[in-house]
């Protein structure tokens, strides 16, 4: 008799098999937060795992702690790294650290799809290949063209040079599954206006706290050169901005003004159910790759900063 699929099962498999390559016989390490942790739910961890003996992979299972400000991964954990396969990690430290190598001697995958309904959804379950594909052809449109401009209807306006060809494709140090976004484009030939859509976010590196403030009114920032040159719009939302943007980069030692890159979405099928500001945290790390937003790294010269712009419908 033929075993019934479940939709939660297509998309652990397509993480899996399409994003981490597993195979029978392979060793998978599947690291995870504990779902008490209220980021990754228990279920997406059961069907990987699940997915995982599936395939008939040697499926282990190791629990890692959350660390709001992670710089390296346990010794522990990268000794196992080495012993395996795959790893794929339904834990925000690898996304925290996703711009350094992760010394994994196999494929290692960070998931973007943090629970059974996104890993069910569209989002989780087509093709991870497609849209690697449809990455490569929007980073190299990006890299051929000679100018750039990027509005929105709320106002955003800006635009400098394409950063021309060379560089990795794989920007990151870590496989995202699924693929949501376009490769960064460096934000030091851009300059012109954003307008902020009622709140600042972190950027998933450092979980500081507060992680997103909210304001009313307009708040636009503008930058010059890959640097902000000031805030304007409704007083107090500009004093909220410059209040948050000092405290972050006075936490963290890090270039207040630096404008480090953009980039877009690029899977319709990612969602988020609920609002930004009833969780920021879970929002800016599950929303992003819609194509309704582009996303700035600021605040700290280097990638991804500490603190996000977000355009809507760019």
């Amino acid at each position: 008799m033929q075993t019934r699929t479940f939709p939660a099962e297509i998309g652990a498999m397509n993480m899996l098999v399409n994003c981490a390559g597993t195979a029978a016989h392979d060793k998978l390490l599947i690291v995870h937060e504990r779902p008490g942790d209220g980021y990754y739910d228990a279920g997406i961890i059961a069907a990987v795992q699940q997915a995982g003996s599936r395939i008939g992979a040697q499926v282990t299972a190791r629990e890692v702690a959350f660390d709001p400000f992670a710089s390296a991964l346990p010794p522990a954990l990268q000794s196992l790294m080495k012993d395996v396969d795959q790893t794929v990690f339904l834990a925000r430290i690898a996304d925290q650290l996703r711009f350094s190598d992760m010394g994994a001697k196999g494929s290692a995958v960070v998931s973007y799809a943090l629970d059974v309904d996104m890993l069910s959804s569209p989002y989780g379950t087509a093709h991870y290949r497609a849209f690697s594909l449809l990455r490569f052809a929007i980073n190299r449109m990006f890299r051929s063209a000679r100018h750039i401009r990027v509005t929105c209807p709320a106002g955003t306006d800006f635009s400098g040079p394409g950063p021309g060809p060379g560089g990795p494709e794989q920007d990151v140090g870590i496989c995202r599954f699924p693929m949501p976004v376009s490769a960064p484009v460096p934000a030091a030939a851009f300059s012109g206006r954003v307008v902020l859509p009622g709140f600042l976010v972190g950027t998933g590196s450092k979980y500081y706290e507060p992680y997103g403030v909210e304001y009313e009114g307009t708040l636009i920032g503008h930058f010059e050169g890959g640097r902000i040159t000031e805030f304007t719009g409704d007083a107090t939302a500009v004093a909220i901005a410059r209040k948050h943007y000092d405290a972050v980069a006075g936490m963290f030692d890090i270039d207040r003004d630096f404008v480090h890159s953009w980039h877009i979405g690029i899977h319709p099928g990612c969602s988020y159910a609920g609002c930004a500001h009833d969780d920021f945290k879970r929002w800016s790390g599950a929303a992003f790759g819609n194509p309704r937003l582009l996303h700035f790294h600021t605040c700290g010269a280097y990638a991804p900063g500490a603190i996000s712009w977000n355009v809507v419908d760019p």
